[in-house]
């Protein structure tokens, strides 16, 4: 395997340090007034009963994404709702711990590793995952801008909505393009992808192109798509919960939702290590359309924060352990495998 050049190394790095900067000075922004005697009070008083509810629908949510994932892969053989399962809770906990969603990485490492079925193809099937969701959230996006705007909203506010509308739309373009090739992929007869993706500069495509096309044609693929609305709507449950814990008089299953496509969205963009800084910011924001106090508000998402983490952080360190390797040398490898297909997918 090779070894990543200097260069890329740098890269890296300096791609690594502006976004934790930008995640710190967003964290800032959360934390810029918060009155912590009272988050504290706050704290002691949630209803815990509803806690334990967000914290176990929480943990719930993955099992079901391990769940879709197996569904997937289930043609190729030698995954299962448990591979899945572990792979997942261990790149949850890389992606608390080390910057830029290495997760994904790690995830898809991992369940090759366990799995015996190529990288390629768990990287190709987290391609499928990403689809089956977005087009989900865009279409939760619609319906929440127009909720939002039965509020009475400030001119920021309303600016705020603009941008969410254009950003939605910009998402419905790209989603619609990432689809479109994705059937190609998976539709298409071979032959055909390599006249049109002949050129050298496009050679790493092909592995996903074939890799894509052994999936495309199972009936599991169908209900794998099903499986996300569950997905994504055990998502809701801990917002909601924690909502009925802190005693928000804004609390529904609606504004539970809205927010829920809001941080979901968010977590698309590279960030520092726990979705720390861009997380409490859309949290806040979200929360103040709904008529939160704003002050109210930064701190009900540092609750929500823990709330939906730390669970995580703990059932994926256990998952690691069982691993028996440690994160710094799973993650290692998984580059270095990535690193090794891409120069194979150069030379081809």
């Amino acid at each position: 395997m090779s070894a990543e050049s200097p260069e890329s190394k740098t890269r890296s790095r300096v791609f690594a340090t502006i976004t934790i900067v930008l995640s710190l000075a967003c964290l800032g922004w959360a934390l810029h007034g918060v009155n912590w005697k009272e988050l504290g009070e706050e704290i002691k008083e949630l209803d815990w009963r509803w806690v334990a509810l967000a914290a176990v629908a929480d943990i719930l949510v993955y099992v079901i994404q391990g769940y879709r994932w197996g569904l997937i892969l289930r043609p190729l053989g030698g995954a299962t709702t448990w591979t899945s399962v572990r792979s997942i809770y261990v790149g949850l906990f890389a992606n608390e711990v080390l910057p830029l969603r290495a997760g994904e990485l790690i995830r898809c490492f991992l369940q090759a590793r366990w799995s015996g079925i190529p990288t390629s193809v768990t990287l190709a099937s987290a391609l499928i995952e990403r689809i089956f969701d977005g087009v989900i959230l865009i279409v939760g996006l619609f319906f929440t801008l127009s909720y939002l705007r039965h509020y009475p909203l400030s001119h920021g506010q309303a600016r705020a909505i603009g941008i969410l509308s254009d950003g939605s739309i910009f998402l419905g373009i790209v989603l619609l393009i990432c689809g479109a090739l994705l059937a190609v992929a998976m539709f298409w007869r071979e032959q055909t992808l390599d006249a049109l993706l002949n050129a050298r500069m496009f050679s790493w495509v092909h592995v996903f192109v074939e890799d894509l096309h052994r999936i495309g044609h199972s009936r599991y693929l169908y209900f794998s798509a099903l499986a996300s609305i569950p997905y994504l709507l055990m998502q809701v449950v801990p917002i909601y919960a924690l909502m009925q814990a802190y005693g928000l008089e804004e609390a529904s299953w609606a504004r539970a939702g809205a927010l829920m496509v809001l941080l979901r969205l968010g977590s698309v963009v590279p960030q520092a290590p726990g979705n720390v800084g861009l997380f409490q910011v859309l949290s806040t924001l979200g929360l103040t359309l709904f008529g939160v106090p704003q002050a109210m508000a930064r701190r009900f998402a540092l609750i929500l924060w823990g709330v939906v983490t730390l669970p995580l952080l703990f059932v994926g360190f256990v998952f690691l352990v069982a691993t028996g390797a440690k994160m710094a040398e799973i993650h290692r490898e998984a580059k270095a495998e990535m690193r090794a297909r891409q120069d194979a997918a150069a030379k081809s």
